[in-house]
């Protein structure tokens, strides 16, 4: 039996562990999660959409504990006071549409026939969840796939293994059958077992392209349906009509909270050319403001990355950048330990040709870059395999309009950005994934239609 550890960033010591699953106990988990799900889809949609409000209001009465348990297991500051407020709107977003977004499409009710479309849930729903924002990503789907009727299976990383741990809690102690929502310690090797041989009939991962990859392989063959999203590269753009300070205060903020760990962090940022030197002037004040430090101290802003190998890779690629040319603008901090406290950094001088600005960093650097045009922008915008989210500064919307429907990206911002709208699908393109959560078509990939033609008898 292998044993599931999570590895504190704050320092280094074994947070959490728990025993995976072996095969056998995790293919009985599953059976009898098929065997209650039926008589959960039978249950009024009403009836499945309060008992999970209720258990988001438990989440909340739960959030002083969660908040520094969260800090130990993936490093960010208690300051920012964990995911809960969008934890919440999420859910009670996708409660409130349920009714309407789940009823029946109907094509003709008349003395003759009814015709009608109606949704049926899959059936049983895994959930593989990221360590990054393990409470907002996981409600995503957890939410929206037990109000459509599906039972659940929560497989968290084990960065933060507690959270699935807590949440499961949280449903099953507000009326949620233990049985219909399931949070699951399972490895790879099991997990991938499990979805080869058809153990689940939808299957929502969130994390690398690479584990999206080994997601789509182990579904070969079962047609199960997936959704993955899988990081970004995203840009943002600084038109010539925008105040560069305030759009260096709303990107910068998008491009290092939670230490840069966003998969709709901006990751690169394209100015033009007349802002260049004001915008990059107050993206490096704000960067260096910032204090670097142990995420259960108040004054931290920064806390560590969730492990050492992923700070490792940022140092790498900020290294190799500046090694070619480019210039970085952030002096060490004195919490910076080569490990995974990691300086946040502003580079400029930087090329395409760079790491940096064209693999996922996922950490606390951004490179900026002068454009002359819009024509320029968009190209650099789309030059990536990576199409989740893209952010344009400007007071014209209409440009913005234009320039939005050239980009190749899952979200158009407009002086804004990292932020997940639950009225909006969240989606992507390119190497970020396929599928879509949240909204209404949220609930359209969490069912499958079913069609009826039903002929009424002559009177």
């Amino acid at each position: 039996m292998s044993t599931l550890k999570c590895i504190s960033p704050v320092d280094g010591s074994v947070y959490a562990e728990r025993p995976a699953l072996e095969m056998g106990a995790a293919e009985a988990a599953l059976a009898r999660a098929r065997n209650a799900q039926a008589a959960w889809a039978a249950r009024h949609i009403r009836e499945r959409a309060e008992l999970v409000r209720a258990a988001v209001a438990r989440v909340g009465a739960m959030n002083d504990e969660a908040v520094p348990e969260l800090a130990w297991q993936m490093g960010r500051p208690v300051r920012y006071g964990g995911e809960f407020g969008g934890f919440e709107e999420r859910a009670l977003y996708m409660a409130d549409i349920a009714e309407d977004a789940l009823a029946p499409e109907i094509v003709e009710d008349s003395p003759a026939f009814l015709r009608r479309i109606t949704r049926a849930p899959h059936g049983l729903v895994l959930v593989i969840a990221p360590w990054n924002y393990p409470w907002m990503t996981a409600i995503n789907v957890v939410a929206p796939a037990l109000i459509a009727g599906n039972a659940v299976v929560l497989k968290h990383a084990t960065q933060t293994l507690l959270v699935g741990e807590r949440m499961a809690r949280a449903f099953h102690e507000a009326g949620i059958p233990e049985d219909v929502f399931l949070n699951l310690f399972l490895d790879h090797e099991t997990t991938s077992a499990l979805i080869g041989a058809g153990g689940f009939d939808f299957v929502n991962f969130t994390g690398s392209v690479g584990g999206g990859r080994a997601i789509e392989r182990a579904a070969a063959g079962t047609f199960t349906p997936l959704g993955l999203e899988l990081g970004g590269k995203d840009p943002a753009y600084v038109l010539e009509d925008a105040d560069p300070e305030a759009a260096a205060e709303g990107l910068m903020d998008a491009a290092l909270f939670n230490s840069g760990q966003c998969c709709c962090g901006i990751e690169r940022i394209y100015v033009a050319r007349r802002h260049f030197d004001a915008f990059t002037g107050k993206a490096v004040e704000i960067a260096r403001a910032h204090v670097l430090g142990d995420p259960l101290e108040a004054a931290t802003t920064l806390g560590p990355m969730a492990q050492r190998r992923f700070a490792d890779l940022v140092r790498g690629q900020i290294d190799e950048a500046v090694a070619a040319g480019a210039t970085a603008h952030v002096a060490p901090m004195p919490a910076d330990d080569g490990g995974a406290y990691l300086t946040p950094q502003v580079l400029t001088g930087v090329n395409h040709e760079m790491r940096v600005m064209r693999e996922e960093s996922f950490g606390p650097v951004v490179g900026i870059m002068p454009v002359a045009d819009d024509t320029e922008a968009v190209a650099r915008m789309n030059d990536s395999d990576l199409g989740l989210t893209a952010a344009l500064w400007t007071d014209d919307s209409e440009r913005a309009l234009r320039i939005g429907a050239a980009l190749e990206t899952g979200t158009v911002f407009m002086n804004r950005a990292d932020y997940l709208d639950p009225a909006l699908c969240w989606t992507g393109c390119k190497n970020t994934g396929r599928g879509g959560a949240l909204s209404r078509i949220g609930y359209a990939n969490l069912t499958r239609p079913k069609s009826w033609h039903m002929k009424k008898a002559a009177r």
